[in-house]
């Protein structure tokens, strides 16, 4: 799977990553793939919330050693 864009959100807290992650969506075309990491408990809830209300697709979603890992494909 191609990553076209990563963005480390590591030790920032909510708001933020959902304000990079927007950021960083509207740089991408549709389809392209987003690959974020993040620190925040919060965004296990946060992100997919925010990607199903965008239309946004999560493909995938991990955690280890604390860092949790989104790819997220554009609407």
């Amino acid at each position: 799977m191609k990553v076209n864009l990563y963005l480390d959100a590591k030790g920032l807290t909510c708001p933020m990553p959902i304000v990079k992650i927007k950021k960083a969506m509207d740089t991408l075309e549709h389809g392209e793939i987003l690959e974020v990491h993040v620190t925040d408990k919060g965004a296990l809830a946060d992100i997919p919330a925010w990607a199903q209300a965008g239309g946004h697709t999560i493909l995938q979603q991990a955690e280890a050693a604390g860092v949790i890992t989104f790819l997220i494909q554009k609407a």
